[in-house]
């Protein structure tokens, strides 16, 4: 199953229309510019020169370290699938362009700030920002990666930060078993996540096999999504849909407990979903109810920021099983090739880290 990431929004209110920093004047100590990508159609994409900006009051320039991959949500916008009427709320925090086509996005980016606020100068930082060798953006943007925290590792506090969300969705009781459809990126860290709960019970289920390794590394039991589904009101109290695939949301629907709560995880971008209604769906009472990172879930939004959660997200990150979500590496050289396997759905099924360190 393909994992289907959703959208994402700023620790902080940003304008999205607007360039942070001012161009480097010729004369001035800052005059690097940057290498960015820019995906200019349907899988094909080019890295394009940025002009040299130096920080501004309030402001912080960082070099990049490495940035990831979300599959799922980048994979839509490789295919020029993101749905015309979802352009503005998919928007990435510092995106540039409009979708389809060019567009540059991403939001996994983890780098060394050096210029800005002494507080931050020389931390390692992390930022909702698209695939980009340096940037300059509101320092309060930007969120200290702990020290324990490896810079590689950090990548994935944009997908935590979503799986926290999840779980505040889902609001599991202690002694709960979870049920999580999709044993990809997303599904991984909500597990990860759970791991932590006194009592709690999950169980990873995926057409994929091969995805058990991930399963075990994070603690949790595995089934094979087409074999081993737990029967109706027997094995499962929790049920989160995470595979971005319609016929996980369709398996959700078979194996939900009586009166249950399906919490979808998933995007579906532009694709239709039938879901066969008239069988479990009626008759057993179920509820189908999104979960959707672009606000903090309601049950914390009167007192926890969107800050508060990539924070947590990061302190949870401490934990090295988090690791097995880490796909492959690549320079950022290859990133146009990145996005041709990202259209052509063979990319890394996890979290493919691009490495800046020569840029």
């Amino acid at each position: 199953m393909v994992v289907a990431n959703n959208t994402w929004s700023s620790p902080v209110a940003v304008q999205l229309d607007e360039q942070p920093g001012t161009v480097a004047q010729p004369g001035t100590d800052e005059q690097i510019g940057a290498v960015a990508l820019w995906t200019t159609g349907p899988g094909t994409a080019e890295l394009r020169t940025e002009p040299p900006v130096r920080a501004g009051a309030g402001e912080a320039s960082v070099r990049t370290l490495w940035t990831g991959v979300s599959r799922g949500t980048e994979t839509l916008v490789a295919r020029g699938e993101v749905p015309q009427a979802e352009h503005d709320r998919m928007r990435a925090p510092f995106q540039a362009g409009e979708f389809p086509f060019p567009v540059k996005y991403g939001y996994l980016a983890v780098g060394v700030v050096d210029d800005g606020p002494d507080a931050l100068r020389g931390r390692t930082v992390f930022a909702l920002h698209p695939h980009q060798s340096r940037f300059v953006v509101p320092a309060s943007a930007l969120v200290p990666v702990p020290d324990a925290v490896p810079a590689r590792r950090a990548v994935l506090a944009g997908v935590v930060e979503t799986a926290v969300n999840v779980v505040w969705d889902a609001r599991p009781q202690i002694g709960d078993r979870v049920l999580v459809i999709g044993a990809g990126l997303i599904g991984g860290a909500i597990a990860g996540v759970l791991r932590g709960m006194p009592g709690v019970e999950v169980t990873l289920a995926d057409i994929d096999p091969g995805a058990a390794a991930v399963a075990a590394a994070l603690g949790a039991r595995f089934v094979v999504a087409s074999a081993g589904e737990p029967s109706n009101d027997s094995d499962v109290d929790v049920v989160i849909e995470a595979s971005g695939a319609p016929a996980g949301l369709q398996t959700a629907l078979r194996v939900a407990p009586t009166d249950g709560e399906i919490v979808v995880a998933s995007w579906y971008g532009s694709r239709p979903v039938p879901l066969p209604l008239g069988a479990d769906f009626h008759s057993r009472r179920l509820t189908i109810r999104s979960s959707q990172v672009g606000a903090v879930a309601s049950s914390r939004r009167s007192r926890r920021t969107t800050r508060d959660r990539i924070t947590l997200a990061l302190h949870l990150l401490q934990d090295p099983a988090f690791d097995v979500l880490l796909g492959g590496t690549s320079s950022w050289r290859g990133l146009p090739g990145v996005v041709a396997s990202l259209a052509a759905g063979t990319a890394d099924p996890l979290c493919h880290t691009i490495d800046w360190s020569a840029a």
